[in-house]
C-alpha cells in the first residue's frame, strides 16, 4: 500500500484513517465513510483500484467532479475513464470497447443504468462499486434523481461466482438518519463505518442579517473588500448567479457565474481561471465545489441561506483546506425581509406536491414491471417508485425490475429533506460549530463545546 502511495501520490504516510479505509476495501468489506471536506476521501478508493486487478466503478453526481478526478488520475499515469452524456458517440463507443483496460470508470447513476453501458459492464470483472458524494442519494434520490434508489440492486447483478463486488459509500456530510438510509438503500452488508468530526478549528462561522436586497449586496461587497485571498459566493439558482455576477462586474469585480447549465468547456475555463487566480472569486450554485480543490480558499459567502444543513457544511468546507484561517459568512433575511422564508416555503411546497402526485400514480402502476418501460408509459413513475422504496413498500429484483409490496399512503414530508435544521441553525444562540456537531450525530463532542471564534461565541 505505502509503495503505491509513494509511487503515484508522492506521500510516504497515510492520513488517519486513510490506511484503515484502504485496507477495508482491499479486504472486500463494505464501508461507509464520513470524512470532512479536504479529508482525502478520493485516495481511499483510488489506491485500492490501482492495487487490485479488475475495474472499480465510481458513481458520482456531477460531470465537473468526475472530469477533475479523471484528469488528476491521468496525470498520475493511472488508467481512468469517464462516461457522460456530453461525450460523442465515437468516444463513448471507444471507452466501452476498452473497459477491461481501465482501473477506474467514473459515471453518473443514470449512465451506469443505461442499457448500453450496463450490458458492457456485465462482461467485465468488477471489484468495487464506489458511491462518491453518497449524501446525494438522500438529498436527491427520492424526487430529483430517483435512479439513486436502484443502486442497491447493482451488486447482485455485477458479482459473479468467483468474486463479490464490494460497495463503499463516501461523503463529507451525512447525519445519523442519512447514514442509516445510505446503508439501507445500498444494501451494505455489515459495513465498516469511519466517521470523523466535521469541526474545522481554522474556519470561523458568521451569520449576518439583511433587511433589503440592497443591504444583502452591500454586505457581500464588504466581505469581498475585506478579504485578500480567493473566495466563493454561493447562490441557490442559476438566475440568481447570473444576475449577481453581472451586478458585481458593473461594480468593477471580474467574476463569472458557474452552474450546471454551462457547457463543459465554459465550466473548465472558469475553474481554471479561479484556481490560477485570474478570478478572485466565482458566483456559483452547488454544482461548484465537489472535487474542485483549491486549498488556499480563504472565504465563502452564502448569499442566500441553503435549504439543507448538508448543503451548507459541504459548501463552507471549500474554505481553509490548507489549515490556515478562513471565514464562512451566511447572509440571512431579517424579519423585515421575507426572501429566505419564501424560498423555503417554495421548496417545501414543491416537495409536498411531488409526493401528492406520486401518491395518485402509485395506484396506477403495475404490481411489478420494468422501470424504464413503465416510465415511458406513465410520466413520473420513477419518482413514485423511489418514494415507495424509501417507504419500504417496494423491492428491486435487479436494477431494472421492481415489485410493489404495499400501496399504503406515502409519508407527506421527507425527514431527510427537512429545512427545519437549517432554520434552527440560523436562530441558534449557542456556538455554531456545536450546533453542527449535534446535527451530524457527534452529541458527546458537542457537550459544552465552544469554538471561541464564531459570531455566537464572540457575542
Amino acid at each position: 500500500m505505502k509503495q503505491e502511495l509513494q509511487q503515484f501520490w508522492g506521500y510516504s504516510e497515510f492520513r488517519p484513517p486513510q490506511g484503515e479505509i484502504v485496507q477495508t476495501i482491499l479486504n472486500r468489506q463494505d464501508a461507509l465513510i464520513v470524512l470532512p471536506t479536504g479529508g482525502g476521501k478520493s485516495l481511499c478508493f483510488q489506491l485500492p483500484a490501482v492495487i487490485q486487478p479488475g475495474l472499480t466503478i465510481v458513481v458520482s453526481p456531477l460531470v465537473a467532479l468526475m472530469e477533475n478526478q479523471v484528469q488528476d488520475l491521468r496525470r498520475r499515469k493511472i488508467s481512468a475513464a469517464l462516461l457522460h452524456s456530453e461525450l460523442s458517440p465515437g468516444d463513448r463507443k471507444q471507452i466501452l470497447s476498452k473497459l477491461a483496460n481501465y482501473r477506474l470508470l467514473y459515471l453518473s447513476p443514470e449512465t451506469l443504468l443505461s442499457l448500453s453501458v450496463w450490458q458492457c459492464l456485465l462482461k467485465v470483472r468488477i471489484n468495487s462499486l464506489i458511491i462518491d458524494e453518497s449524501h446525494c442519494l438522500t438529498q436527491w434520490g427520492e424526487t430529483f434523481r430517483p435512479v439513486y434508489y436502484r443502486l442497491g440492486a447493482v451488486r447482485a447483478a455485477l458479482s459473479n461466482r468467483q468474486q463479490r463486488v464490494t460497495i463503499a459509500a463516501f461523503t463529507a456530510t451525512a447525519n445519523p438518519i442519512a447514514q442509516e438510509t445510505i446503508q439501507r438503500i445500498l444494501q451494505l452488508e455489515n459495513p465498516q463505518c469511519f466517521r470523523l468530526s466535521p469541526y474545522r478549528a481554522n474556519l470561523s462561522l458568521k451569520v449576518q442579517s439583511v433587511s433589503t436586497p440592497r443591504q444583502r449586496r452591500q454586505k457581500l461587497l464588504a466581505v469581498i473588500q475585506s478579504q485578500t485571498g480567493s473566495g466563493l459566493v454561493y447562490v441557490r439558482s442559476r438566475r440568481d448567479g447570473e444576475e449577481l455576477a453581472d451586478w458585481l462586474k458593473q461594480q468593477g469585480y471580474p467574476t463569472e457565474a458557474y452552474h450546471a447549465g454551462l457547457k463543459s468547456s465554459d465550466r473548465r475555463k472558469i475553474e481554471q481561471d479561479w484556481i490560477g487566480d485570474r478570478l478572485k472569486f466565482v458566483v456559483c450554485t452547488c454544482a461548484f465545489g465537489m472535487g474542485i480543490d483549491k486549498s488556499a480558499t480563504r472565504w465563502v459567502v452564502h448569499y442566500h441561506a441553503p435549504f439543507l444543513m448538508s448543503e451548507y457544511v459541504q459548501e463552507i468546507g471549500r474554505a481553509g483546506r490548507d489549515g490556515k484561517p478562513a471565514i464562512a459568512v451566511l447572509l440571512k433575511s431579517s424579519w423585515l425581509d421575507a426572501e429566505d422564508r419564501q424560498r423555503w416555503q417554495f421548496f417545501e411546497t414543491q416537495e409536498r406536491e411531488q409526493i401528492s402526485k406520486a401518491q395518485m400514480l402509485v395506484q396506477k402502476l403495475p404490481q411489478q414491471g420494468n422501470v424504464d418501460q413503465v416510465s415511458r408509459e406513465v410520466k413520473g413513475a420513477a419518482i413514485a417508485l423511489s418514494l415507495l422504496h424509501n417507504a419500504n413498500q417496494l423491492a428491486w429484483s435487479d436494477p431494472f425490475h421492481y415489485q410493489i409490496l404495499s400501496r399504503q399512503r406515502l409519508p407527506q414530508t421527507s425527514r431527510l429533506n427537512s429545512t427545519q435544521s437549517m432554520q434552527s441553525y440560523l436562530k441558534t444562540k449557542t456556538c455554531r460549530w456545536a450546533f453542527i456537531l449535534r446535527s451530524f450525530g457527534f452529541e458527546q463532542e458537542a457537550i459544552d463545546f465552544t469554538c471561541g471564534q464564531c459570531d455566537r461565541c464572540l457575542k
